[in-house]
């Protein structure tokens, strides 16, 4: 889960005009030209930024900065700082050109990869607890020149350049990595990241697991991140589905955000990339075992979305249909119940209500005020289906794993919706399958992953074929990037996904002991 990307590759765009496809016209602008809001906004400040002095623009407007020797602290860590001062009610036209300014010419694509893992005790194999990783960040950003980011008198991240380190609610240490050009780049900064961690945790006697759910312990003996919103998660999930809390709590994820030109190559990357999720969550299903047993999935992970919370997560079968665009994206996400508003430092609790009475200056939680640019883009970051579009796309439904899977995620859905042949051999192979056949691959994955019946043959065959798309789409793109699919080829030539080849272990050389995947996994 991730409530704040870090990874936005959204610089460098052009000033055009978009003509949207419900025929009115929106301007939008990149991320150094914010006129196209100035007729609404007196100030905007955008985090995503490539410039450094938009960077500081953007803390400067909300306050703290503090430089404390050589080191910054960066004072108050919400999704999206309070930096945008409304002059005139925003209108559904801004929103949407909000997500169409994520548009860019190729030459500024970019891959933001983002990876979540399991700190854990070496001796006790016991989860990692706060104090722990208040000493793990402190310990990184003095050695390692990052800047920390508080809430309150909590550390609870650290920044450097367009890189940032993050907490999810039960202390999963997630980095979410700046926009790069190659997959080279990308995997470079993977293993520059763990180096880095490594060298501090095992000081430290801490290891960090690449599985996609916790394994070993219940949900009581996970540690609670003091960050505000996390409170106002943890009181609303129980109310809209049963497994919400462990998705907070016991999952990590591996996803790629990726760009697109326009809308038209917005709707195509979209629908290419929720046909295939199934196929990706396939490839990396990597979650078997709850509280030291087999749960009887692959990928548990994956499970758990289909009873988080309906409302926010899913296949979103609207984005097939001939009239989809920003437009109706936003639509979809007006309706999507809040979490939470931020003002003057603090977590407004606004748990089920709606974002369009906020728009509406009608939300009972902070009556008579509207939102802001930055609410709305808190807002879209609290919805969580398989393919997520803000100024990207998120490819969402692949587990964490070890760190050869955390480069193979980007390489395979770069390898796809980077490369217009690649995209558009998916977008000819899935034309034909209908909503339900997508549904069914994404409740039947989790269980079955490449042994899934798909009409008449198995997910398998589908997947040979995608993976080739993969490789060539690489090959295409001239980098040498086609080593990366390494990990995943070998998953689809066996037909056994990680969580298998772990099951197999288990039952095995293990004893029924799941206590040797902190070894297996360890990074």
């Amino acid at each position: 889960m991730v409530l704040m990307s870090q990874t936005s590759p959204s610089h460098g765009i052009r000033t055009e005009i978009l003509q949207s496809k419900s025929g009115y016209t929106s301007l939008f602008s990149g991320a150094n030209n914010t006129n196209a809001f100035r007729h609404r906004t007196s100030t905007v400040a955008f985090p995503w930024n490539s410039s450094r002095s938009s960077q500081n623009m953007h803390v400067d407007a909300i306050g703290e900065k503090v430089r404390r020797g050589n080191k910054v602290i960066v004072a108050a860590s919400p999704p999206t700082e309070d930096a945008v001062v409304a002059t005139e009610p925003l209108t559904k036209e801004d929103l949407v050109g909000y997500l169409a300014s994520g548009c860019k010419p190729r030459e500024n694509w970019r891959i933001g990869t983002e990876h979540e893992k399991f700190g854990f005790d070496l001796k006790t194999l016991r989860p990692m607890t706060y104090e722990q990783i208040a000493h793990l960040l402190n310990a990184i950003s003095e050695r390692f020149g990052w800047d920390k980011v508080m809430e309150g008198d909590n550390i609870i991240g650290l920044q450097q350049g367009k890189q940032s380190i993050s907490l999810e609610p039960g202390g999963q240490f997630e980095l979410s990595g700046a926009p790069l050009e190659t997959l080279h780049q990308t995997c470079a900064e993977v293993n520059s990241h763990l180096y880095q961690v490594k060298a501090v945790a095992e000081e430290m006697g801490i290891g960090f697991i690449g599985i996609g759910f916790q394994p070993k312990w219940e949900r009581k003996d996970i540690p609670v991140m003091p960050k505000g919103r996390y409170e106002i998660m943890r009181n609303y999930m129980p109310k809209v589905g049963s497994l919400g809390l462990d998705m907070m709590f016991r999952t990590c994820t591996v996803q790629v955000n990726l760009d697109f030109s326009s809308e038209a190559d917005m709707i195509r990357k979209f629908r290419a990339g929720l046909a295939l999720q199934p196929i990706a969550t396939a490839l990396f299903a990597n979650s078997p075992f709850t509280e030291g047993k087999p749960n009887g999935y692959l990928s548990m992970r994956s499970q758990i979305w289909t009873d988080t919370d309906n409302n926010r997560s899913g296949m979103l079968p609207f984005v097939f249909d001939d009239s989809f665009g920003f437009e109706q994206y936003v639509e979809y996400a007006l309706d999507v119940p809040m979490y939470f508003v931020y003002r003057k430092k603090e977590y407004i609790d606004c748990a089920g209500l709606s974002f369009r009475d906020f728009l509406a200056g009608k939300l009972p939680s902070i009556p008579g005020e509207y939102p802001t640019l930055n609410d709305w883009e808190n807002h879209l970051t609290t919805i969580f289906p398989e393919v997520r579009l803000k100024r990207y796309l998120e490819m969402r439904g692949a587990d964490g794993g070890p760190w050869r899977r955390l480069c193979a995620l980007p390489a395979f859905w770069v390898g796809i919706l980077y490369d217009d042949i690649s995209l558009q051999n998916v977008l000819d192979m899935t034309a034909d399958w209908t909503q339900g056949e997508r549904q069914m691959l994404r409740n039947k994955v989790p269980v079955t992953g490449l042994k899934t019946p798909f009409r008449d043959g198995l997910l398998k065959h589908v997947a040979e074929e995608v993976l080739q798309f993969a490789k060539d789409g690489l090959e295409r793109r001239g980098y040498k990037e086609t080593g990366f699919l390494n990990e995943v080829a070998e998953v689809v030539r066996t037909g056994l996904t990680p969580a298998e080849k772990l099951l197999e272990l288990y039952h095995g050389k293990w004893g029924q002991n799941v206590d040797p995947v902190f070894e297996e996994l360890l990074y």
